[in-house]
């Protein structure tokens, strides 16, 4: 018998199943289980706590998997995750896919800083998966505008291996050299674009 991952029998139950339209409405319906944390919106006012607004509808979905299979922890998702069907994370997906991004909360305090997180950023060649404009793609995050904290976060957690799913792999091999000065100027640099 072939050893199979159990996020890896999740992922082809979502994936594998016909497809149908996501329900918009009814992915908003379900993100009120976000709000308290993710904020109104899919805009987080909670330090280290994600924005979900204009993530890439993939991504969303992805992680949510992640979180159901056991994959990705975090105590407070996983008791919600587990009310979620496959259903329930298309439409999820498309609602905060469907989201306007969040505004940086106010004006780059140190545009030095950020000089040195986008040289970073260049040199890590974040852009490749990223895009350009730094909005995600498909299964790769949105990370312009994110909070600025919150990517420190998951740089560091990246850095240490304690995230896991998804990019993993690539953001490990990113994330591993970079020294706490580099982590602090992308972190800004993306939370101001």
């Amino acid at each position: 018998m072939r050893n199979t991952s159990i996020a890896a029998l999740c992922v082809a139950a979502l994936f594998c199943t016909p497809a149908r339209a996501a329900d918009l409405a009814a992915g908003k319906e379900k993100a009120e289980l976000c709000v308290g944390c993710h904020g109104e919106g899919g805009i987080s006012q909670t330090e280290n706590i994600p924005s979900l607004a204009a993530q890439p509808d993939l991504f969303i979905q992805w992680q949510l998997v992640f979180f159901r299979a056991g994959a990705r922890k975090n105590e407070q998702m996983q008791p919600i995750v587990e009310q979620l069907n496959n259903e329930d994370i298309r439409n999820l997906g498309a609602y905060f896919a469907s989201l306007e991004p969040p505004k940086s909360p106010k004006p780059d305090d140190d545009p030095g800083l950020s000089k040195k997180g986008a040289q970073a950023a260049a040199g890590r060649r974040c852009a490749s998966c990223h895009t350009d404009s730094y909005a995600g793609t498909k299964a790769v995050a949105r990370v312009a505008g994110q909070r600025e904290e919150y990517l420190v976060k998951a740089l560091h957690d990246y850095k240490s291996g304690v995230r896991s799913g998804g990019g993993m792999a690539a953001m490990a091999d990113v994330a591993y050299p970079l020294s706490e000065e580099e982590i602090e100027a992308l972190a800004h640099y993306l939370a101001h674009l």
